[in-house]
Parts: C-alpha cells; structure tokens; sequence
C-alpha cells in the first residue's frame, strides 16, 4: 500500500498547483465523501478533449495538467489518482482498450480505427476494498453528447455506461490492469502498435496534436 500512496515524477502531488487545485476539498471527510468530492471535481474540473494527446514525461505530469482547461482521460486519471493520494487516500491507475459508440466520428477519423487504446480510469482504496471510477466525461461534454454523466458513489465501480438510451455506449475490449505509476513507456508501444501512422507523421495543430516519446 505504501506505493498507492507515494508521490512520483507523474503523481507529482507535493507540487505547489495541487493546494490551488484543491483549495475547495474538506480534508476532514471520512475518506468515501472525500473521494467523491476529489472525483466529481477532477471529472468537471476540465472539458474532455481527446482531440490533444501527449504522451511525453512532461504531458503525464499531473501538475502540467493542472495548467490546462481540456483534458483526455488519461490525464484526468493522473490528476485524481495524485489528488487522492495527497489526501491519504491510497490510489491506483488502470488502464484498457475500448470502443466508443457515440460522438466518435471525428476522433476515428484520426486514429483510422475503432479501438481507443489505453483508457484511463482510477482505482481508490476506500473501506478495505478497491474501487474504481472513471472521471473522463465532464457534464459539459456529456450535455452536448446527451448522455447522462457517470456518477459514482465511492463504494461500486463506476466505468463507462454500456448503454444509454438504448444506444451502446462503451464497450470494454482488454484491460491492462493497474498500475502504481504511469507506465509510460508501454503506453506509447501500445499506441504505435495500434496507431503507427500518429508516430511517423507530425501532428500538432489546433485541431488535432499527438505528441510521444
């Protein structure tokens, strides 16, 4: 449990921009409210983009994602897993390949595939038990696709919806597990694998970037 709970170069927690960041938190909750509370402010706190991706050291740091208003999922996982940990709140990260249903047109178009490799999500220790959530859809973002935001209750996971209004929403594909730390280094295989194209070609503009190792 001591490397759930440690710092690192990505869970970079001691950073000054976390006390910014969770100025708003009530440290003094049980840890199940406090995790909510971290979850739901990670989830909003950033519009889900994953038109911008970066995979380099310095794109992973959960302090460099502080900086940003748009953030993948990837990057919302990172932040909450280092918030939670800050708060004494053991925390994981867990990643898979999915397939999203809905709203994806235009994202396929770039990865010239249906999988979305390395998902991120969360796993936190509450109650002697791991739970896991998933803060990538804000409610902004879920108004516009008008689907019904994921809600989580710090005590059953809370992944993607398999359905919402009768549509298939996220389907699961393969999961790589968890994880202490970024792994950095097997998530740009993993992509180069699936998106070799993203690694041979620049891509950086306003529209769509995708920066790795």
């Amino acid at each position: 449990m001591k490397a759930n709970l440690a710092a690192t170069n990505f869970l970079d927690y001691n950073n000054p921009a976390f006390d910014t960041f969770l100025k708003t938190i009530d440290s003094t909750k049980h840890p199940k409210e406090l995790a909510i509370d971290l979850y739901y402010l990670v989830r909003d706190a950033f519009l889900y983009d994953p038109y911008h991706l970066d995979l380099t050291h310095k794109g992973l740091q959960a302090s460099n994602v502080l900086s940003k208003k748009r953030a993948w999922c990837v990057e919302k996982a990172i932040v909450l897993a280092a918030a939670a940990r800050k708060m004494g709140i053991p925390a994981r990260l867990g990643f898979a390949i999915v397939k999203n249903h809905i709203g994806v047109e235009k994202l396929l178009a770039y990865l010239k595939r249906e999988e979305i490799v390395f998902h991120g999500y969360v796993e936190m220790y509450i109650n002697e038990k791991w739970v896991k959530c998933t803060p990538a859809f804000d409610q902004r973002i879920c108004s516009i696709s008008k689907v019904k935001p994921l809600d989580w209750d710090g005590e059953t996971d809370s992944m993607f919806q398999a359905f919402d209004q009768e549509k298939q929403f996220m389907e699961y594909c393969h999961f790589y597990g968890d994880f202490d730390d970024v792994p950095i280094e097997l998530m740009n295989s993993e992509m180069k694998k699936y998106y070799p194209h993203l690694f041979e070609t620049a891509f950086n503009e306003k529209e769509f970037s995708f920066l790795h190792l």
